[in-house]
C-alpha cells in the first residue's frame, strides 16, 4: 500500500510574518531583505512578485522593478516563533513530520487520512485551521513520494492544494517547464534547453532513450532524477530522534552560490537555527560538521572540534566559516548545512578544568564571548575580531 506524503510549504513566510507584526503592510508590495548595493531580497509579498520581484534578487534591482515597494529588515527571532507554531500545529494532525526548513515540512499522512471519506476537505480544513490559529498561509502537495509532494506544493501558491498520484505524473508534470523540476539548478536548466529539453516530459523522453549527452550532463543525479520522474522516489519521513546524537540544519539555496561573501548570511542563519534546536533539546556539542553539496550533487563534509561544549550560534558560525573558507571558497554550492555533534545534556555537561585553566580560558576569551553575545542578538554576523577581519581580507584577495 502506497504511503500518503504531504509537503506543507508556508507561502511568502517572512513577508507574512512581517504583515503579522505590522498589519498596515497588508496588501502592499513588500520586500524582506537588506537595502544597499549588496542587499538581497530574502522573500517578498505576492503584490511585489506581480512586478517581477523575486527571492535572491539584488534589492536595488527589485526597487527598479517596483519603486513603491516597502523594504523591511528581517526579524528572524519572530520568524522562529511563527515557525514553531506551524510545526506544532502539524504535529497535532500527525506526529510523523520531517522538518525541511524553517517554513516547510514533510508529513506522513497515511494514518491521519485512514478512513477519511473526503481527504481533500480534510486537507483544506488543515489549511484554514492553520491560518486561523497562526495567520500563516500554506500550500500542500500530496503524493506517494516526497519529491512528488514537493512538486505538488510548488504548483499552486498561495493556499494551493495539489494531489499527484503515480498515474497522474504524465498529465500533471510532463507539461511543466524544465526549470520547475525541483533539484535541477538555475545553471543546469539552460544547458538542458540547449539540448532541446524544454519540459519535464522532454526530460523523461530523453531518459527513456538513455540519452548519453543527458547522462553526462546530470552525472550521478541522472539516476535519482529518473527514479523521481517514475514515481520511485523516497517516501520515508525522517523523524527527529527522541534523544538525538546530533542536531543538524541544511538549506537548499535559492540559487547556486560561490564564495564566502555570498554564503555567509545563509550560513549564519543556519547556525542560529542549530542553536535553537539544540537549546530546545537541552543539548550542547563538542564538535560540528559543515556539509556542502555542489552543483553536481556531490556532498562534501569537513569537521571541527570545540575547546568547550557549546551550542552558541556565533561559535558554530566561526568554526563553520573557517571550514568553508579553507576548503570550499571556490566551489559552486547548491546546499549548505551545519551539524552540532558529540552531544551531551546541558544540565549534565561536565567541564573538567583546573582553576588555572578556567582563569586562563576566561581571560583569553572575554572578547570572544562578548562578540558572540552581541552577534547572537543580531540577524547577521556583523561583529568580528580584527584577526578574523584580516583573515577575511586575505580570502577576498
Amino acid at each position: 500500500m502506497a504511503k500518503i506524503i504531504a509537503h506543507i510549504d508556508l507561502n511568502a513566510f517572512f513577508a507574512t510574518c512581517e504583515v503579522l507584526r505590522d498589519p498596515s503592510l497588508k496588501g502592499k508590495p513588500l520586500i524582506v531583505g537588506h537595502v544597499g548595493r549588496s542587499g538581497i531580497v530574502s522573500t517578498c509579498s505576492y503584490e511585489a512578485r506581480a512586478f517581477g520581484v523575486h527571492s535572491g534578487q539584488p534589492t536595488f534591482q527589485a526597487l527598479r522593478l517596483c519603486p513603491d515597494a516597502i523594504v523591511v529588515e528581517p526579524h528572524f527571532r519572530d520568524y522562529e516563533v511563527y515557525s514553531r507554531s506551524f510545526f506544532s500545529y502539524v504535529r497535532e494532525v500527525t506526529p510523523l513530520i520531517e522538518v525541511a526548513s524553517i517554513d516547510e515540512c514533510y508529513a506522513d499522512m497515511t494514518k491521519a487520512l485512514s478512513g477519511v471519506k473526503d481527504p481533500v476537505a480534510f486537507l483544506r480544513k488543515m489549511q484554514w485551521d492553520l491560518r486561523e490559529r497562526t495567520g500563516l498561509n500554506c500550500s500542500i502537495g500530496v503524493a506517494p513520494t516526497k519529491w512528488l509532494a514537493k512538486m505538488g506544493s510548488d504548483m499552486k501558491k498561495p493556499m494551493g492544494l495539489v494531489l499527484i498520484r503515480r498515474r497522474d505524473i504524465k498529465n500533471v508534470l510532463y507539461p511543466l517547464p524544465i526549470e520547475s523540476f525541483w533539484g535541477i539548478g538555475k545553471k543546469t536548466a539552460p544547458r538542458l534547453r540547449e539540448q532541446g529539453i524544454l519540459t519535464i516530459g522532454d526530460l523523461a523522453g530523453a531518459m527513456e532513450r538513455n540519452d548519453p549527452i543527458l547522462q553526462a550532463e546530470l552525472g550521478k543525479f541522472y539516476q535519482t532524477a529518473k527514479e523521481w520522474i517514475e514515481g520511485k522516489g523516497s517516501d520515508t519521513v525522517h523523524l527527529e530522534a527522541e534523544d538525538p546524537k546530533s542536531v543538524g540544519v541544511s538549506e537548499t539555496l535559492m540559487h547556486d552560490m560561490q564564495g564566502y561573501e555570498e554564503i555567509k548570511r545563509t550560513l549564519f542563519n543556519i547556525c542560529k537555527e542549530v542553536e535553537r534546536r539544540a537549546e530546545k533539546e537541552g543539548k550542547v556539542g563538542r564538535g560540528c560538521t559543515l556539509h556542502v553539496k555542489d552543483t553536481t550533487f556531490k556532498t562534501h563534509t569537513k569537521a571541527a572540534s570545540f575547546d568547550m561544549p557549546t551550542r552558541d550560534a556565533s561559535v558554530l558560525f566561526e568554526k563553520a566559516s573557517a571550514l568553508y573558507q579553507t576548503h570550499y571558497e571556490d566551489l559552486e554550492v547548491r546546499l549548505i548545512g551545519v551539524t552540532l555533534e558529540k552531544l551531551g545534556d546541558m544540565a549534565k555537561a561536565e567541564v573538567q578544568m583546573s582553576l588555572w585553566n578556567y582563569e586562563q580560558y576566561e581571560e583569553m576569551d572575554k572578547t570572544k564571548l562578548l562578540i558572540a553575545e552581541l552577534n547572537r542578538k543580531l540577524d547577521h554576523p556583523a561583529i568580528m575580531r580584527l584577526s578574523e577581519a584580516k583573515k577575511g581580507d586575505k580570502n577576498d584577495d
